[in-house]
This record gives structure tokens, C-alpha cells and sequence, in this order.
């Protein structure tokens, strides 16, 4: 009688042994929305970000600022769509870094899996110089105008902490951001988990998938970036109330 599960608010790294043990045990798809929802609209948009600011993700220095559920899925779903791209992962205490030694298993997977720079450490402020992009999965308020102004030309900022972000998207603008997200409904480009689960759930039920895989995540945000015909600074993704949206993404989960 159950056709798919969707995981909801379960902290890191429990999460991750909470999902996997799922997919294992069942034959219907088990989807973790805080992880995956998140990464995969977070793509999307930055997909569209490159557009309007001339940029390749391949070439891209990307802050991730918190490596929780939503982070850790962020930085592995961008290294599967741009594998040079350059991602260094922080945490309270800084850069996740061979050097430390308080990591979690999820910390160390990132880095025994190349998928964050482990050579470098410091903390947030020495990690965004010349950064083209800081995302944040953290807490209110913890990234300054100084921040936003010691980055590289035409800074993206996915500031994606609610209710209140890690910068307001004034003062980023003041400071010099090209393109600012937020997870919020009252400010353009909202990163909302719900422009990607309801499509990829259809798709799955509809095309008998059994297992939600990176590469139909990935399918999914590039479906998703699609929509928005004429990326600008303030429309990167595309409205959860758009009409193609559940049928397009849903196309692609075969």
C-alpha cells in the first residue's frame, strides 16, 4: 500500500544510515528530502547562475558552509555535474581538513572521496577569498558585507538558512553579490525543496523506479534549470507553482 517514502528532518549523520538501511531493505524508492530536495534545487540554480554570469562550474571555488544532511548532498551531487569544480566544506570549528581530528564518518567521507579540498584550513573568512560562491546550510547572519566583498568578481551567494539567512539579500547586493538565493518565499530565487520532490516522486511511481539514483537527481536539477527560459539575477529557479514543473521533472525519472 506504500509507494515511496520521503525521509524528513533527520539529523546527520543519522540520516545518512537511516536512508541507506531503507533502500537496502525495501523495493520502493526511499528519498531523504532535506538531503536531495535541497541539492537538487540548489543545482538547478546554480546551473542557471553560470548562465547569467558567464561562468563554468568547472572552474568555480565553492564555500559550502555547513556539512550537515543538506551539505553533504549539496557538495556530491556538484562534483557528479562539474567533477573539477573546487569545494572546500566548513563547519563551526572551520575547513573540514585532513589536518583536524574531530570528524564525523560523513566528514570523512567527503574527504576520503576527494570531494572537498583537504589541504586547506582556516576559517570562513580565509575560505571565501576569491570564492565565486558560498552556499550556506548553517545559521543566521554569519556571513558579513566584508565577506561578500573579499570574493571574486560577480559573487553567488546561496544563503540558505531559515528563517533568517546568513546574509539578508541587501546587504549582500550592497556588498557586491551578482546573485543571491535564499530559502525564503518573500525574496527571488527561493531554494525550496518542493520545486523538486513532488516531480521526482511522480516520475518514480509512474515509471515503476524502485530506486532514486545521483544520476536521476541530477537528470532532476537539470529539468528543473530548463524551466527558467531566461535566467536573470533574480530568476534562477523556476516558481514552485509553475505548471511544468511536476510533468517535467517526472520525464526524467526512468
Amino acid at each position: 500500500t506504500i509507494g515511496a517514502i520521503n525521509l524528513e528532518d533527520i539529523a546527520a549523520p543519522l540520516c545518512f544510515e537511516v536512508e541507506e538501511r531503507l533502500k537496502n531493505d525495501l523495493k520502493i524508492p526511499v528519498f531523504h528530502d532535506d538531503q536531495h530536495g535541497t541539492a537538487v534545487v540548489t543545482l538547478a540554480g546554480l546551473i542557471n547562475a553560470m548562465k547569467v554570469t558567464g561562468k563554468d562550474l568547472n572552474n568555480c571555488r565553492i564555500v559550502v558552509n555547513g556539512v550537515g544532511a543538506a551539505g553533504v548532498a549539496i557538495i556530491k551531487l556538484i562534483k557528479l555535474y562539474a567533477p573539477d569544480a573546487h569545494i572546500l566544506g566548513l563547519d563551526s570549528k572551520g575547513v573540514i581538513s585532513r589536518k583536524r581530528t574531530d570528524l564525523n564518518s560523513s566528514k570523512l567521507f567527503l574527504l576520503d572521496n576527494n570531494l572537498i579540498e583537504g589541504d586547506v584550513d582556516g576559517m570562513l573568512a580565509d575560505a571565501l577569498v576569491d570564492a565565486d560562491i558560498f552556499i550556506g546550510v548553517s545559521q543566521a547572519n554569519l556571513l558579513t558585507e566584508s565577506h561578500v566583498k573579499s570574493m571574486s568578481n560577480d559573487p553567488i551567494i546561496f544563503g540558505l538558512a531559515n528563517p533568517i539567512p546568513e546574509i539578508m539579500p541587501d546587504l549582500a547586493k550592497q556588498a557586491g553579490a551578482r546573485i543571491i538565493a535564499t530559502g525564503r518565499s518573500d525574496f527571488p530565487n527561493q531554494v525550496n525543496n518542493a520545486v523538486a520532490f513532488p516531480g521526482i516522486f511522480r516520475g518514480a511511481l509512474d515509471n515503476g523506479v524502485t530506486k532514486i539514483t545521483d544520476q536521476h537527481k541530477l537528470e532532476a536539477a537539470v529539468a528543473i534549470a530548463n524551466l527558467v527560459e531566461n535566467p536573470s539575477e533574480d530568476l534562477i529557479i523556476p516558481s514552485v507553482m509553475e505548471e511544468r514543473l511536476v510533468s517535467e521533472i517526472a520525464k526524467v525519472i526512468i
